[in-house]
């Protein structure tokens, strides 16, 4: 379970930002992919440090999950994803290095 807890995704941003976690990643088929310092992860290059799943209030469609990623590069920062929309566009490895068991 993750020590911390946060009320909105903005929140969650913020204070992992100031933690340390600065980075953007985007999700592709093999990796984690980081524009800005032209990085590619493959799923044995990061650890996932925490998970915060988010619903929307309005529309099931809001619903988020967003990690908080560090690199075996020291690199350290987030990817934001609804839910399960990575499953069929992502490698095996990669859909199992993202995959997450909430308790019920």
């Amino acid at each position: 379970m993750n020590k911390y807890h946060y009320e909105t995704i903005v929140e969650a941003l913020h204070d992992l930002k100031k933690r340390g976690y600065v980075e953007d990643f985007n999700l592709r088929p093999y990796c984690l992919e980081c524009p800005r310092l032209q990085l590619e992860l493959g799923a044995g290059e990061f650890d996932i440090n925490e998970v915060h799943r988010f619903e929307g209030a309005s529309s099931p469609d809001d619903n988020s999950v967003l990690y908080a990623i560090s690199s075996d590069q020291g690199v350290k920062g987030v990817l934001v994803d609804a839910y399960g929309t990575y499953a069929d566009s992502v490698t095996p490895e990669m859909a199992r290095k993202l995959k997450v068991d909430y308790p019920s």
